[in-house]
């Protein structure tokens, strides 16, 4: 069977690379050499020396206390931060009572006959189907709610992470300035900005905005920067060719070019502002967040769900209408069913006859009696599961004993090899694996970013969230990249998966954090299981868009040549979808540790159990201590798992 061998210029890269690879490792070598004997004389024990560590704790009450006593006086509260939520409130206020005034049949015709116009009839059903189900549970106003402080989050969001994508893709200088920025907003718990969000803005909607808007801004900055860095160069060059401007280069060519990565963006920046209501319900966001937050409370894992579902609705429909808008953009149509003007005009007229009619019956809001209670059924069917599943299955055991498995064989060694190595030789683990990859500064990083852990006094419980993290990025790239290969093979199974992937991303972490507590039981085991389930679906997405997205001619060429399916994944496809891998890989990492707060609330422990002491507290201290070692974790991870941009030409 043939084999696709590599152009005779590029052959005698593999020997120089492993050259420069020897190099490295000798330099590294010796350096240890020279610093093992001092610092093991020095600092005998593994832990991170006392004597290396700054308090935080006095500047932090510090800084807390001044925002409490200047927050009514300062200026710039008042004529800053004041008008930011005076927008905010208006833009929120103004969206919620326009859904009202329309009613639900209003609100109801104009998503059907915006989801027609842009995709045809099957997504206008799926559309009025899914409205109507929200009104059918009985979560029509908290839906409304939502829906009103999504719309004006996910827009500064997009507006936001626009504007940052297009500056990095533009500028690899900027693109590595805000690297670090957009780390820090995405890998931040929510749980470790909430408090001094709540100090500056309040309990109530401007906080809660802000806090999705600084969550949900990174993939669409992110995704927005690939696709305009991967513009065609072909393409490019023949525009420049014709004499375009700069300007003309970018909007008719580089934005063109990267539509599927921007709207791919929006799709993200739904999904994880839809993915924050929970927690934003916290601060007095209200709405469906709410409703999931006061039913765990009580236990009640069928009136969450309940709350749940409408926003895995929301998040479906506003995933199938963006990507279909994002068709008809790459298309140059303007509507699924030809003659667009008299199309939207008619929409228009039917939208508003319907608002209409149901103003002079009275029929705004949802009738009581058309409501479906599902508590009931799905509490039953929980105690069941918690009954047969938990333990004594026969043959393969039950999903306690998987945990308990999990934790003995996978989480208990990483962790026990982490701590039992000497927080110097740990430093030079990373700066070893962080330089061969990338650059002397890239290494230089990740050390300074591992080191920084060290001196906020949190390096044991930061390896024990390591070793979760590690845990369950490496199960999820696994599940991830196998669904991924499968789903950019088979469009059949890409459509079924779609869903699924939609629900899982977008139902609140803490509502399946009930069962997945009454099925694997308290600990690490369940905070990595829920870990797997949110960070899975942006893996198996961007890898199966980046395999799909690749050169038929190459993929032609190599059939060609006879090399079989696994011959054309790991030699021609996977190559030349090597940017989307590493991203998917960076944005693992990224979700994994959001969901490691939520992790400290099942018994994970370590950082995530600080982040929210220190909010039940007001501890800012606590919780940003241990919210700033968890964005200096996500920096380690993402220098010594993403190649820079010179390391990567040179390995191209």
């Amino acid at each position: 069977m043939a084999t696709i061998g590599l152009p005779t210029s590029t052959t005698g890269k593999p020997r120089i690379l492993k050259s420069r690879a020897a190099g490295k490792l000798l330099l590294l070598a010796l350096f240890a050499a020279v610093l093992a004997p001092w610092a093991a004389t020095r600092w005998p024990g593994a832990s991170w020396p006392h004597e290396l560590t700054v308090d935080l704790s006095k500047p932090l009450a510090d800084a807390s206390n001044w925002i409490i006593d200047n927050r009514d006086s300062h200026p710039l509260f008042l004529y800053f931060f004041g008008y930011i939520s005076d927008a905010v409130v208006l833009s929120v206020r103004a969206v919620y009572l326009t859904l009202l005034a329309a009613g639900w049949a209003g609100v109801t015709a104009f998503g059907g006959l915006l989801a027609w116009r842009v995709a045809g009839v099957r997504l206008a059903a799926g559309t009025v189907a899914a409205l109507l189900a929200c009104g059918a549970l009985g979560m029509w106003v908290p839906t409304m709610q939502t829906l009103a402080l999504m719309v004006v989050a996910v827009l500064a969001s997009v507006a936001v992470g626009a504007v940052l994508g297009l500056a990095a893709g533009l500028s690899g200088r900027l693109d590595r300035a805000l690297r670090p920025v957009l780390d820090t907003m995405q890998v931040l718990p929510a749980f470790a900005y909430l408090l001094p969000v709540v100090l500056v803005f309040g309990i109530g909607v401007p906080a809660a905005a802000l806090a999705t808007v600084i969550y949900a801004a990174p993939p669409m900055a992110r995704l927005t920067a690939l696709g305009v860095r991967a513009a065609d160069a072909g393409v490019m060059e023949a525009v420049e060719s014709f004499g375009a401007t700069f300007r003309q280069r970018l909007l008719t060519a580089r934005l063109p070019l990267a539509r599927k990565e921007i709207m791919l963006g929006v799709n993200q920046a739904i999904m994880m502002a839809l993915s924050m209501v929970v927690i934003a319900s916290m601060i007095g966001a209200g709405g469906l967040g709410d409703r999931v937050y006061q039913a765990l409370a009580s236990v009640d894992v069928g009136a969450a769900l309940a709350a749940g579902i409408p926003i895995v609705l929301l998040a479906i429909v506003l995933d199938r209408v963006t990507a279909a808008v994002g068709e008809r953009l790459g298309s140059g149509s303007t509507s699924a069913t030809g003659r667009p003007v008299a199309g939207w005009s008619a929409a228009a007229a039917v939208t508003a006859a319907v608002v209409l009619a149901g103003r002079l019956a009275d029929r705004l809001t949802w009738p009581d009696t058309w409501v479906a209670d599902i508590a009931g059924p799905v509490n039953t069917a929980k105690d069941w599961m918690v009954d047969h599943l938990y333990s004594g299955v026969p043959v393969v055991g039950g999903t306690a004993d998987w945990a308990a498995r999990f934790t003995t064989w996978v989480l208990d060694p990483i962790r026990a090899g982490l701590q039992v190595l000497p927080w110097w030789g740990l430093l030079l683990v990373v700066a070893v694996v962080a330089w061969l990859i990338g650059t002397w500064r890239t290494a230089l990083t990740a050390v300074l970013a591992m080191a920084a852990i060290g001196v906020l006094g949190v390096w044991t419980p930061s390896l024990d969230t390591l070793s979760q993290v590690l845990a369950a990025v490496a199960v999820t790239l696994v599940i991830g990249f196998a669904m991924a290969v499968a789903a950019a093979r088979s469009t059949r199974f890409e459509r079924l998966l779609r869903p699924v992937l939609d629900v899982c991303q977008t139902m609140p972490q803490f509502v399946y954090l009930i069962p997945v507590v009454a099925l694997f039981g308290v600990g690490r085991a369940p905070a990595a299981a829920a870990a797997v389930i949110y960070a899975l679906p942006a893996v198996v997405r961007i890898i199966s868009q980046g395999l799909r997205q690749v050169d038929p001619g190459a993929l032609e060429s190599a059939r060609s040549l006879g090399a079989t399916g696994a011959q054309q994944l790991r030699q021609v496809q996977l190559p030349l979808a090597r940017r989307a891998v590493l991203l998917a890989v960076n944005q693992c990492v990224v979700l994994v540790l959001a969901v490691v707060v939520v992790g400290g609330l099942v018994g994970g422990g370590a950082l995530g159990y600080n982040v929210v002491f220190g909010l039940a507290q007001g501890d800012l201290a606590t919780g940003l201590v241990a919210g700033a070692a968890i964005v200096c974790l996500g920096l380690m991870l993402d220098r010594v798992t993403q190649p820079t941009e010179r390391s990567a030409r040179k390995g191209a």
